[in-house]
């Protein structure tokens, strides 16, 4: 399946239906009058968030949606049949913006929201409704309320407890493989990552979801490299795993701090995220290397430094047991419904499939 978090789409929802001229007219009936009835509601635009989707892609080929118009009125003061409601349903995460990309119209964070974006224009009133004591017999009507319409931009931002960030070749697919099922591509090659990876890890009887982005470089946030856009995918973290080559050609200092401003630069308050340094691949460095660099980075800035091998496993327990503290335990214990399966009964899920 493709991924793809942007799409831009024209809605429009449905115009009311027109209100009908008509008389009363019935064998033996002396007297008659209008009964016109009045037309029906056009159907609204409604974005509805739905579990089990995780990308926009099917928006890449149908971009043009429309709710149906009411029907007209007809006599004996029949209103119209009003138009169906166009559900667009989209993944949990998506917002929805208006044209200029700047103003968020909605924010589906939850399986099953709903949200009414457009409403459908009224129904216009039949001749029934403009009788008056000096109008007996009115031959006017509505005409029906347009719909409204617009170009909105969706953009998904997935949802996931901790993300994981770095510089290019951190080995952050080596490390999102060892703890999760998710199968990232690797490779001894920069941008191995193209897209986000979900994948969901199981640790001490609990369980959270982590998320995987492409590696940022100097200047991403002014495009260089994959750029800064999959950054929004991290903004719903609660903590970010800043993971940083031991063995790479990146002095370990100047490689958090090329980060921390990429992150900076793009706002949206990642730069104030809570961040644990992991300092990747020490199964290719001796001991005294790695106390050395700890011990930089320490001085440098940063609050904790883990020593991993995503290879190997090699100290993935305690920099998961530091993920767990900054995660409330009902986040990642409860199950959309509110059950807790047995261990037993578990069978390896993750929202990319």
């Amino acid at each position: 399946m493709h991924f793809l978090d942007q799409a831009k789409i024209f809605i429009r929802s449905g115009a009311g239906g027109p209100g009908a001229v008509s008389f009363r007219r019935e064998k033996y009936v002396e007297y008659g009058g209008p009964d016109g009835g009045e037309g029906g509601k056009g159907g609204d635009i409604v974005f509805e968030a739905v579990a089990g989707l995780n990308t926009l892609i099917d928006f890449r080929y149908t971009q043009h949606f429309k709710a149906q118009r009411g029907m007209g009125g007809a006599g004996k003061n029949r209103t119209g049949a009003g138009g169906n409601d166009l559900v667009i349903k989209v993944p949990v995460g998506t917002q929805v913006l208006d044209d200029d990309r700047e103003t968020v119209l909605a924010d589906l964070i939850e399986a099953g929201q709903r949200i009414t974006l457009l409403r459908g224009g009224d129904g216009g009133r039949g001749n029934a409704s403009y009788k008056t004591s000096t109008n007996r017999a009115p031959r006017q009507s509505g005409p029906g309320w347009p719909g409204q319409e617009m170009w909105v931009w969706l953009r998904l931002k997935l949802l996931a407890d901790a993300g994981l960030l770095g510089l290019p070749n951190a080995g952050k697919s080596t490390f999102i493989n060892q703890i999760t099922n998710t199968k990232a591509k690797v490779g001894a090659y920069a941008f191995t990552t193209t897209r986000p990876q979900l994948g969901v890890v199981r640790h001490r009887n609990r369980e959270f979801v982590l998320a995987d982005i492409p590696g940022l470089i100097a200047g991403a946030a002014d495009g260089a490299g994959i750029g800064d856009r999959f950054l929004g995918h991290i903004e719903r973290c609660r903590v970010l795993i800043h993971l940083i080559d031991v063995h790479g050609d990146t002095d370990p200092v100047e490689a958090m701090h090329i980060v921390e401003e990429e992150l900076e630069a793009y706002g949206a308050g990642l730069d104030e995220k809570p961040r644990i340094v992991a300092l990747n691949k020490i199964d290719l460095v001796d001991a005294e290397l790695v106390e050395a660099f700890s011990q930089e980075l320490l001085e440098a800035g940063a609050d904790r430094v883990f020593p991993i091998s995503g290879a190997t496993g090699k100290g993935m327990d305690r920099l998961l047991d530091a993920v767990l503290d900054y995660l409330p335990a009902a986040t990642v214990t409860e199950r959309p419904m509110g059950e807790v399966e047995d261990e037993e009964d578990r069978q390896p899920w993750s929202p990319l499939g």
